[in-house]
């Protein structure tokens, strides 16, 4: 399927209402991005909360490889392609017509790091494991721009706990910095839901 229609699974479906539970509410704004599965992510905390979901053009996953050149594999059948792509680290590479260069991707991410200054406090994203990852590698203070960079931060990424309905929080201090904290509550209660499925 096309990156952004592939929509959630029943577990995900589940996974999504019990973090609705846990998010704290009142929220100032809620960010989606343009593929349907965060919407259906963030729409039980909208109707909990009582708001509607804006679509930010910057938060969509990174799509590494067009879904044409993978129709019909199954996921063991796709890893090694995966694997290919960013072993190579190339930053240039544009896997299809309707893949996103590596370049293209961090640019993405580089251009809305300044947006989270002007963002009002206790906004809420519902986004992507890789997008995320980079967002925190940047605030780290790294590089990922070109080849070693990139396979810098995709040792980075395939490290950092992103599991469905992951729970964060951006946190800028006083000295203009950004700090990262996982919510554990949540995720472990997301988890359970996860947990129960596989009884």
């Amino acid at each position: 399927m096309d990156h952004d229609a592939i929509p959630l699974t029943e577990l995900g479906l589940r996974q999504a209402r019990r973090v609705s539970e846990v998010l704290q509410p009142a929220p100032a704004q809620v960010l989606v991005s343009a593929y349907s599965r965060t919407h259906e992510t963030a729409a039980p905390y909208c109707a909990r909360v009582g708001c509607s979901p804006r679509v930010h053009p910057s938060l969509h996953e990174f799509s590494t490889i067009d879904p044409a050149l993978l129709a019909g594999m199954n996921g063991e059948q796709r890893r090694p392609i995966a694997d290919a792509y960013w072993q190579a680290a190339d930053p240039a590479a544009r896997k299809g017509p309707h893949a996103e260069t590596y370049e293209e991707f961090d640019r993405r991410v580089a251009a809305f790091l300044p947006e989270l200054e002007d963002l009002p406090d206790r906004t809420v994203l519902f986004g992507h494991g890789m997008w995320f990852g980079l967002i925190v590698w940047k605030l780290l203070g790294f590089s990922a721009a070109d080849g070693p960079g990139m396979k810098a931060f995709r040792r980075f990424q395939l490290g950092l706990p992103i599991p469905n309905c992951a729970t964060y929080a951006l946190i800028r201090s006083d000295d203009g910095h950004w700090r990262v904290r996982a919510d554990e509550a949540a995720m472990r209660a997301v988890g359970s839901v996860t947990s129960a499925a596989a009884r």
